[in-house]
């Protein structure tokens, strides 16, 4: 595996989720910044030793409402 997917979405509480694609692997934290470091921990924590894929996306999704 070359690569891992996570979509990831503003939580209604505040802060951000992330989960992975394809893989039972989720995490959250109040920031962004904060959120791609647990990203990488807990992808790290998945995989073996030199299983890991060598890319992490994230999809960042963000969902706005307009009022007319």
């Amino acid at each position: 595996m070359t690569e891992i997917v996570f979509l990831v979405e503003e939580s209604p509480e505040g802060g951000y989720t992330a989960r992975a694609l394809g893989r039972s692997i989720f995490t959250e934290a109040d920031t962004l910044a904060l959120l791609r470091a647990n990203v990488r921990e807990a992808v790290q924590c998945h995989f073996e030793d030199g299983h890991a894929p060598r890319l992490i996306r994230l999809h960042i999704v963000r969902d706005e409402v307009l009022a007319t």
